[in-house]
């Protein structure tokens, strides 16, 4: 059977009629960002914003004759909305529902933006840094650990649709199985039910995307997931504010960020950035972890500040947020971390461990008290 290329791709689509029944969806330049790995098929079709749903016949149509192309064995297609898309009609105002039960999220610059939630997830918690190297990924599993271990039921998804790193730090290989319908069943380790670009693409491959294909493959990780029954679904996010975060932040109801950081100066200047970007967006920031904050000597018992210390402590108070705790930096959490034993998970009784489930417990009772407290308003959570 020949290797499925993004021509054999793209000649199929030409059979896809455009908006309006007008040309096809490939002529009309619609289709985009087409990658192909392991039998699957990923691209996007590029919509006007104010007609996504009513063009959702179009998608499914694109799906359907990808995936008669011999040698296709599931194809991952969303719409992305561009409102300069063409050539369509010309928009059509629709009179917004009235808003109820929690105010909703706002776009920065005004609006209400409805974000369709995950049926069976109360609640979604976004994991992130302004730069990499401060142990965010790290910090994301062994926070999702300490909140099952609270007494929670919980998911992870990995977003670095770059970097997976979810697949090695908690020791999951194979591939997620399709089940009814367009979902897929989430891999688990742990207790933990785990989401990640590392299970459907080998970890050679290099992930060429531009914004619209990330966009679509989030989403598609998120809402095409049989997550089940969860008390809260934990997001680690790829560093940086681009195009991923952006995504996560505008589109998805999100309870709230947690921000990691080291406690040197240099990190802490990017931590403001994604504290910055969350802010605008209207995303409440549950509050800062000083990650690899001391190092203990294991031969000495002595302390050493090597970052130096208590940047992070620094920042929450200067800038109004809950300091969430700190992180020693020991050999234990890098050793576990390569060979894919989380420390919440391997060593539920060390110390660092209870770290983890301190951070955990305020973290949830930041959520709990912002839901208790209708001064401080959450994204509501629609299900469709």
């Amino acid at each position: 059977m020949p290797d499925v290329t993004r021509e054999m791709v793209l000649e199929k689509l030409r059979t896809v009629r455009g908006p309006d029944m007008e040309g096809n969806i490939v002529d009309l330049g619609l289709v985009s960002d087409v990658f192909i790995s392991d039998g699957k098929a990923y691209f996007s079709i590029t919509v006007p914003a104010d007609r996504a749903k009513e063009l959702e016949p179009m998608r499914a149509a694109a799906e359907r004759v990808v995936r008669e192309i011999p040698g296709v064995n599931a194809a991952m297609v969303a719409l992305t909305a561009d409102r300069k898309a063409a050539p369509q009609k010309a928009p059509v105002e629709r009179p917004r529902p009235a808003p109820t039960g929690h105010a909703p999220a706002q776009r920065a610059g005004g609006g209400a933006a409805p974000k369709a939630g995950i049926p069976g997830v109360g609640a979604i918690i976004a994991v992130a840094s302004g730069k990499g190297g401060v142990g965010k990924s790290t910090t994301s599993v062994n926070l999702a650990l300490a909140l099952q271990a609270n007494g929670l039921k919980v998911g992870l998804l990995d977003a670095d649709i770059y970097g997976p790193s979810m697949p090695r730090l908690l020791k999951i290989s194979g591939r997620p199985q399709q089940i009814e319908g367009r979902l897929i069943r989430p891999m688990e380790n742990y207790g933990l039910k785990v989401m990640s670009m590392g299970f459907l693409v080998d970890e050679e491959v290099a992930m060429i995307w531009r914004g619209p294909m990330i966009q679509s493959a989030l989403l598609q990780m998120l809402r095409e997931v049989a997550w089940g029954e969860l008390d809260v679904l934990v997001v680690d996010m790829p560093p940086g504010t681009g195009d991923a975060q952006l995504t996560m932040a505008q589109q998805v109801p999100l309870a709230g960020a947690v921000i990691v950081s080291t406690p040197q100066d240099l990190a802490l200047v990017d931590a403001r950035k994604g504290l910055a970007m969350f802010r605008k967006v209207e995303v409440p920031v549950l509050g800062i972890v000083e990650n690899m904050s001391y190092f203990v000597a294991p031969d000495t018992g002595r302390r050493y500040d090597i970052f130096g210390h208590g940047g992070a402590r620094k920042e929450a108070e200067r800038i109004g947020v809950p300091f969430l705790g700190e992180v020693p930096l020991t050999m234990g959490i890098r050793e576990t971390s390569d060979a894919g034993t989380p420390l919440v998970a391997s060593e539920p009784d060390g110390e660092v461990a209870r770290v983890y489930r301190d951070i955990a417990a305020r973290v949830w009772g930041e959520i709990t008290a912002a839901r208790q407290d209708k001064s401080r308003a959450m994204p509501s959570i629609v299900f469709e």
